[in-house]
């Protein structure tokens, strides 16, 4: 392995710069150049790139986002674009990839790879909806953003005696939602996994005002329902005013925690090392036994399994 091109793709999530940087600088003590692709598959079809050395990644390991920047490319998924995009390879002299990304990335990378491009795959998604790997990269930087909102709400709840709605990311995957709820102690958590009953939801909120607490905090995960209109049930219901906020994308922002660094460092090295070793069409994950890597075809292929038992503690604890 000569040289290799690594990109970001789909949404952005904290810890892709610490696995480019990783990627970078294993590749350069391994003698492997590295090109970066700018705004994912849309710059491998228009042949946005530049060489990549320690300096490119000097001070970026803290830094939310991709410093590669990431788009979404109609066009690579097209016979002309994709044909544009192998071309543009072939042209860098580029003998491998390594894709960071979610779910379409991987399977942008599946398309590499049965065209003959070496690739390599790493999870980097907040949403942890990547059911192969224990979790994605970003994930739990945006858990920790959410804590801090859901911290702040719950203040301002208290003083006014309100109930708080809170949606966060989670179209199809609820985990943001399910993991906040537990480690934020919300009265409840609504995740598309589970259909709700805003009556369970109003009789939570009202048990708790009948041992004297002062707020609730219900989490809702933005596949699940509408926040404003499930907190305009849950005030006609239970007659607490309710308010509702929507955190957005400051869910994507902000400085990796310490395990997105970390587990993106060593994502990031083990991908080179996998290319190194003409290892090809790999998705490279964790486990309670550390890093490891899945045929990328099999990972792609892995259902979701709910998490159930991380549900009903929820649940439990919440009493």
């Amino acid at each position: 392995m000569r040289k290799l091109g690594v990109l970001t793709s789909g949404g952005d999530a904290p810890g892709m710069n610490a696995a480019i940087r990783a990627v970078v600088r294993y590749g350069i003590y391994h003698n492997i150049n590295v090109v970066g692709i700018r705004n994912g598959f849309e710059g491998l079809v228009e042949g946005d790139h530049l060489e990549m050395n320690l300096s490119s990644v000097a001070d970026i390991i803290h830094r939310g986002g991709t410093i590669l920047g990431s788009a979404r490319s109609k066009e690579f998924m097209e016979e002309d674009g994709f044909q544009k995009a192998l071309r543009n390879i072939k042209y860098l002299g580029i003998e491998g990839m390594v894709v960071i990304g979610g779910n379409g990335s991987f399977k942008g990378a599946m398309k590499l790879e049965k065209a003959g491009v070496s690739t390599v795959c790493i999870p980097g998604t907040i949403d942890n909806d990547l059911p192969y790997t224990r979790y994605t990269l970003g994930f739990f930087t945006a858990l920790t953003t959410v804590l801090e909102s859901v911290e702040k709400i719950r203040d301002t709840s208290s003083s006014h005696n309100r109930s708080n709605v809170i949606e966060v990311m989670g179209r199809d995957c609820g985990d943001i939602a399910l993991y906040a709820g537990l480690a934020g102690g919300a009265e409840m958590v609504i995740i598309p996994e589970i259909e709700y009953n805003i009556d369970e939801v109003s009789d939570k909120i009202m048990q708790g005002r009948t041992r004297g607490k002062k707020h609730s905090i219900i989490i809702l995960a933005e596949g699940a329902g509408d926040a404003k209109e499930i907190s305009e049930q849950i005030e006609k219901k239970t007659g607490i005013i309710t308010r509702y906020s929507i955190l957005g994308y400051t869910q994507r922002g902000g400085a990796p925690a310490a395990y997105d660094r970390l587990i993106g460092s060593q994502m990031g090295a083990y991908a080179v090392k996998l290319l190194s070793e003409n290892q090809r069409n790999k998705a490279v994950g964790i486990n309670g036994g550390g890093i490891f890597e899945m045929n990328l075809d099999e990972a792609i292929a892995v259902e979701k399994k709910f998490d159930e038992r991380t549900y009903e503690l929820t649940k439990i604890l919440s009493i």
